[in-house]
């Protein structure tokens, strides 16, 4: 036997290295930079690096390099988390359940009506889901005046039922006298104690304390947009309507007065 067939016997075996693992680095998980000694946690995470936050607020960017860090002192390599699709909600705007992969329901005879265009956006952009689901069409009225005649025109009758939202609907209003002379089983009046629907939304939602009291005499929204330096009303409803984004963001006159309405217009079925 030759000498180096007795060192080949004689030799320690070779170690096969064990495979760096990968981990998907999601927020919050602890790691060291093997090579500064930086320990935090992964804050946030691409194809451009790593970033970890330690314990005292201190945040470093890392590579993505191989074998680049040490996770439970063993050496890791990190990889941006994979992108997961949204779930969808399950929840409407409205916080009723969502019907996953409905159609818009062929419009049903009765109808919903409410004073403006800004009404019919926040009750749309609020119970939109709930309202193609039933089939429910609202239409701005531009104001209430000649309220008991355009009811007559509009024939309510069975499968034909008309729910009217008006704002500022309290006691000696302009708006409770033309409710009341409404007598029909098949329209049914709500509304709500604000002048006008943008009050309807909580204030705080809009970073302010409360809404502005407005003089008589002046226009609200006018007067509102300049006493809280929001320029013409068109900005002002924009700052207002982006304000929501669910029931919770509504007072809740609002919400029991549409709620009734579109309980009232599906009560006698298609």
């Amino acid at each position: 036997m030759r000498a180096h067939d007795y060192d080949d016997v004689l030799a320690a075996p070779r170690r096969r290295r064990r495979p760096v693992p990968e981990v998907s680095a999601e927020p919050g998980l602890v790691v060291e930079d093997a090579a500064s000694g930086f320990c935090g946690a992964v804050v946030g995470c691409d194809r451009g690096g790593v970033t970890l936050e330690d314990r005292h607020g201190r945040r470093r960017v890392f590579p993505l390099a191989a074998a680049g860090f040490l996770l439970d002192g063993a050496p890791t390599t990190l990889v941006p988390p994979s992108r997961r699709a949204p779930a969808a909600p399950t929840r409407s705007a409205s916080g009723s359940v969502r019907v996953a992969g409905t159609r818009a329901r062929t419009a049903r005879g009765s109808r919903i009506w409410v004073e403006g265009l800004h009404d019919a956006e926040l009750v749309e952009h609020v119970w939109g889901h709930d309202l193609r689901v039933e089939g429910v069409v609202v239409e701005p009225l531009d104001g209430v005046d000649g309220l008991a005649d355009r009811v007559a025109a509009f024939e309510p009758g069975p499968g034909r039922r008309l729910g009217v939202l008006v704002d500022h609907l309290v006691s000696g209003s302009k708006e409770s006298r033309l409710a009341a002379e409404l007598d029909h089983e098949h329209v049914l009046v709500t509304g709500h104690p604000y002048v006008d629907v943008w009050e309807a939304v909580k204030p705080q939602r809009l970073g302010i304390g409360a809404w502005p009291r407005v003089p008589r005499g002046v226009d609200w929204k006018h007067g509102v947009c300049a006493q809280l330096g929001w320029g013409e009303p068109a900005e002002g409803w924009r700052r207002v309507r982006s304000a929501v984004t669910g029931f919770r963001d509504l007072e809740p006159p609002l919400l029991a007065a549409v709620e009734a309405l579109i309980d009232f217009v599906t009560a006698d079925g298609p």
